[in-house]
């Protein structure tokens, strides 16, 4: 009763505090984003390149000052489009103060600009950019406006500025996201509070397996152990190859990225303020342990047939088994990683704790994941080729060699199915905390989803194990 009791007033703190959070948080203004939409048309191939200056910046648009590094989109206007118009659009940031268009190309080219007008959710939120609120210009030979056509003669670094009205585009953000954000935030309590109540209730259910390992750790452990070093018996070299194959593909896509594909690949770089071997093996280390133990614990239970037939074994801590086994790989590569990052100037900070963190997230999303796919091996077979093959697509699906957040050439509908991955979250976070120095809780949106996610995952995958288990012995 007592035991009870404490877990049912736990249960309603954590459910006020989740009502509260999730109706408090609203986004940073930096964090709001409008579209900017221009129309060009020019005699010639050329990119317009679009710089902002956020409320936050100091000085004034100067190629010395490194705007074209981090506050600047490239939009082509290509062959195809040479004599036509072609309306551009591109996000930027709604505190955006100022913002300068270069149409690029060579000197002495004609180039029309019109329909200039910033929108959000199809109304329009600025507008002020005709000739007459150009604040300044560079290396302009001839400039005109003609029904509401600004035509440029370019020079040789030729771009225009305009003011922007930051506030009002903040605003009109806010107000166009007020019935939405609040019906979304509904629904979010919702979700989270029926899930709260689900474990609660079904609390006994939700803890066995956890429980079991517990209970078994030593055997748990001992297992692990004896698994990590029973995989290269026989060979030479030992367990010495469950690191170099990791390393090996690092520098496989290393090379292929960095040197071989160099200007094919750029799209994939930009954006991204770090070497980019950096940046790879942050997002490549926990996908090495995420695919490593999804495959390997979805044989484990058909590996290990010998103890599922035995009447007196807990074999609810198999699959745990071969996760603990790929932890002290992936441990072994968290420390490689650090030191790699040391060696190229990057120094040990708090931020970079929040590894653990993210460690752990992925361990709890694995451990539902392979309770189903170990438990379903024994009735199909078949399932292990199609986990293999899901996981060949992940790697692709993940944005571990591609910068998700420049990649304007893929429909914002397919980015945010990509973002429903659980492990955009994981390698956005190794990255956040290695070379971003975001905390977790900076991206509530994001952390809320993972974890309903996982535990969604985690209650499926073990329900499924709990009602099999009892066949195991049968079939195998």
């Amino acid at each position: 009763m007592k035991k009870r009791v404490i877990a049912l007033v736990c249960t309603l703190i954590l459910i006020i505090l989740a009502i509260y959070g999730i109706w408090t948080y609203q986004k940073s203004d930096g964090d709001l984003y409008v579209s900017l939409h221009l129309t060009v048309e020019t005699e010639d191939t050329t990119v317009v390149e679009t710089f902002f200056m956020q409320q936050d910046d100091e000085g004034v648009f100067d190629e010395k000052q490194g705007f074209s590094v981090d506050r600047s989109v490239s939009i082509e206007y290509s062959k195809n489009d040479i004599d036509k118009e072609k309306e551009l659009i591109v996000e930027i940031p709604a505190t955006t103060r100022a913002l300068r268009i270069d149409p690029s190309g060579e000197p002495g080219k004609n180039i029309e600009i019109s329909n200039i007008y910033l929108e959000y959710k199809g109304k329009v939120v600025e507008s002020n950019f005709k000739l007459d609120d150009i604040v300044s210009t560079n290396d302009v030979k001839k400039i005109n406006e003609k029904n509401g056509v600004i035509s440029v003669l370019t020079g040789d670094d030729s771009y225009l500025v305009w003011n922007c009205n930051a506030d009002k585009c903040i605003q009109a953000v806010r107000d166009a996201d007020y019935k939405s954000n609040a019906i979304k935030k509904i629904a979010c309590i919702a979700v989270v509070v029926t899930l709260l109540l689900l474990i609660y209730i079904k609390r006994q259910s939700f803890m066995e397996i956890p429980l079991e390992i517990l209970h078994n750790k030593k055997l748990t452990l001992s297992l692990a152990k004896n698994d990590f070093k029973s995989r290269f018996a026989g060979s030479y070299l030992g367990i010495v190859w469950a690191f170099v194959q990791p390393i090996v593909t690092v520098i496989v896509y290393w090379f292929v990225f960095e040197k071989a594909l160099s200007a094919g690949a750029q799209a994939t770089k930009s954006g991204i303020n770090a070497p980019y071997v950096i940046w790879l093996i942050a997002g490549l280390v926990p996908w090495f342990y995420f695919s490593e133990a999804i495959n390997m614990a979805t044989n484990t239970l058909i590996e290990y047939s010998y103890l599922v037939k035995k009447v007196v074994f807990n074999i609810s801590i198999l699959p745990v088994v071969k996760l603990i086994s790929s932890l002290f790989v992936h441990i072994f590569f968290i420390a490689f990683m650090l030191v790699f990052y040391a060696v190229y100037g990057y120094e040990l900070n708090p931020y970079m704790l929040q590894i653990v963190y993210y460690s752990l997230a992925m361990m709890i999303l694995c451990v539902g994941l392979v309770y189903a796919t170990s438990a379903m091996m024994v009735f199909f077979r078949d399932l292990g080729q199609i986990v293999n093959i899901l996981l060949q697509i992940g790697i692709w699906a993940t944005p571990i060699m591609w910068n998700i957040n420049t990649m304007t050439n893929i429909s914002p509908i397919v980015l945010k199915i990509l973002k429903l991955n659980p492990m955009f979250y994981i390698v956005s976070g190794y990255r956040d905390a290695l070379l971003n120095e975001i905390w977790f809780w900076e991206k509530p949106e994001l952390t809320l989803y993972f974890w309903i996610v996982t535990i969604v995952i985690y209650i499926i995958g073990t329900t499924v194990f709990r009602k099999l288990k009892i066949h195991f012995a049968d079939v195998l």
